[in-house]
């Protein structure tokens, strides 16, 4: 039964016998009345924004914004000078790790995912470039163009959400948007394993649609320490997030982004 109750949270092979029973009961007490606390006028926005995104589409949790980084204390090469003064201000005094304990730190999956990082890692997958994407994510986020350099049907809700004044709506109504189009979504990629992340990956089991993916930091980090690069750590990257998928840490393959054509 406790094996049971943590399946929401790594939808696979188990969920498949036990979901109708804890999922449920768990997720219809939690997360279904908080959907339901929205308000009208924020349901009315949210629902505005999911029409408008171009279908079918992943909806992308990307955490690279400068608090983020900072308290991460991770350290990254190539980065703008902008993004270097802006992790900068936001370190206070939490210095980055350095030398070994540096390495053990981002081998252990500790380090948030660049932009640039996240294009390569979704091309690993086999997920097509043309592939319409909900960035869900904050305002702050930094080395965008990483991603919609190779990405190019990347949509926000500033964009699509003309008329809104986003630089006064609160941080709670953004990321409650973020929410309802994630759980909505035909697919949730995941970079961290955050509050959100769970709540979301929740919320789409009981909804049934399994397609929610959360990528491994710690494998790419590892692979890349081996010093695998390009099409070796893209075969690697990807027999890693089967083998997820094979002990019940997914609940999707990167393949079953591909049935839906793009």
């Amino acid at each position: 039964m406790k094996r049971c109750a943590t399946i929401f949270l790594y939808p696979s092979i188990d969920l498949r016998r036990c979901r109708k029973f804890l999922v449920l009961k768990w997720v219809s007490h939690d997360l279904v009345s908080m959907d339901l606390r929205l308000t009208r006028s924020l349901e009315k926005k949210a629902s505005e924004l999911l029409e408008a995104i171009p279908k079918p589409f992943i909806s992308l949790h990307l955490r690279f914004e400068p608090d983020m980084v900072a308290y991460s204390q991770c350290q990254y090469s190539g980065l703008s000078s902008a993004s270097i003064k802006t992790i900068e201000a936001a370190q206070g005094d939490r210095k980055p790790w350095t030398g070994e304990l540096a390495c053990i730190w981002r081998k252990r999956g500790k380090c948030p995912l660049t932009p640039n990082e996240m294009a390569f890692i979704l091309q690993a997958l086999s997920i097509p470039t043309n592939t319409n994407i909900y960035l869900a994510a904050g305002d702050e986020l930094m080395e965008i163009e990483g991603l919609t350099s190779v990405y190019t049907n990347v949509v926000t809700k500033s964009s699509l959400l003309s008329g809104e004044d986003f630089t006064s709506m609160h941080g709670n109504t953004k990321a409650a948007l973020d929410y309802h189009v994630s759980i909505n979504s035909d697919s949730y990629v995941a970079t961290y394993f955050g509050n959100m992340d769970k709540m979301v990956a929740a919320m789409r089991v009981f909804k049934g649609l399994y397609k929610t993916l959360f990528l491994s930091r710690r494998a790419f980090a590892d692979f890349k320490s081996q010093g695998l690069r390009g099409r070796e750590l893209m075969q690697a990257l990807w027999k890693a997030h089967r083998d997820d998928y094979v002990i019940g840490r997914e609940s999707a393959l990167p393949d079953c982004f591909r049935e839906v054509k793009l």
